[in-house]
């Protein structure tokens, strides 16, 4: 993934390349231990409500997803397949099985062993677009693929983020978050994961750390993984929330690292996001 200039003939291929991207990769409240934070405790799905939990369908999670009802100035969409590092979890290969659930929640998979899932990409968008983005490249002017090449360009320099739900019967939920912990602790050093039938190389990341959660829900988790991607490194933002027997993950990346002099400001999970999906969740 090496950073290279953008020009006007390379508008549409990096456009379109901008979810893969994302999905090549190339989610504990306060502590810096990693350890999850919370009540544990609600009716919707704490420890004392476990044996009763009911986990639900792919169908309820859809209409839980945050989307373009719920926040203004994104783009809401499920990655196509061919955009996505695997299929299905089953496909993706990690080195150091503790840290599977990272990988997991990297690529917009369950962390556990969930009963249902879903996921969305969330792109900023411009808040009015340009006269010329419903045109073709052979139909605009000189004037207006320079429009459609400062539009990309700010694209890249915004943050994309992957948000999944999955569900889970009984106490899975709090599994899930209790792996995702541990793995962030376990996983300091990094790890290397691969994905079933990829002629690539395996994607190395080199480092884990804990970062300070958004304190969302009854429990979360947050972390940073440094990777190395064709002698660049890309720093990605991960967490992970449980609402019951419901987890939402969130993962972003920072897309200036796409530009030819790009340096990623510092930035993480957008917390309009966060909110938004707590609030349909709530």
């Amino acid at each position: 993934m090496k950073r290279s200039a953008l020009s006007r003939p390379g508008v549409a291929v990096v456009a379109s390349a901008l979810a893969l991207a994302l999905a090549t990769g190339c989610s504990d409240s306060g502590s810096d231990s990693g350890s999850g934070s919370g009540s544990g405790d609600k009716a919707t799905g704490g420890k004392g409500a476990a044996a009763t939990v009911k986990a639900l369908s792919d169908a309820e999670l859809k209409k839980l997803i945050v989307g373009k009802g719920d926040l203004g100035g994104y783009r809401f969409a499920a990655a196509d397949q061919s955009e996505r590092f695997a299929s299905s979890k089953e496909e993706i290969t990690v080195v150091d099985e503790k840290c599977a659930p990272l990988a997991y929640v990297l690529t917009g998979f369950a962390p556990g062993d969930s009963t249902a899932y879903v996921n969305t990409m969330a792109t900023p968008v411009e808040a009015k677009p340009s006269a010329s983005s419903t045109k073709s490249m052979e139909d605009m002017t000189e004037k207006e693929l320079d429009e459609a090449l400062n539009s990309i360009t700010d694209t890249l320099g915004g943050t994309v983020t992957i948000v999944s739900l999955s569900s889970y019967e009984g106490d899975g939920a709090q599994k899930a978050m209790s792996s995702v912990s541990d793995a962030v602790k376990g996983c300091a050093g990094g790890f290397k994961a691969t994905s079933k039938g990829s002629k690539d190389d395996p994607q190395k990341f080199t480092k884990v750390e804990a970062e300070k959660a958004s304190g969302s829900g009854d429990e979360s988790v947050a972390f940073a993984v440094t990777g190395d991607s064709d002698g660049d490194t890309i720093v990605v933002h991960a967490e992970a929330v449980r609402h019951g027997s419901t987890v939402a993950t969130y993962y972003s990346l920072n897309l200036a690292v796409f530009l030819a002099d790009g340096k990623p400001k510092e930035y993480g999970i957008p917390a309009d996001l966060i909110k938004a999906q707590a609030a349909k969740l709530a």
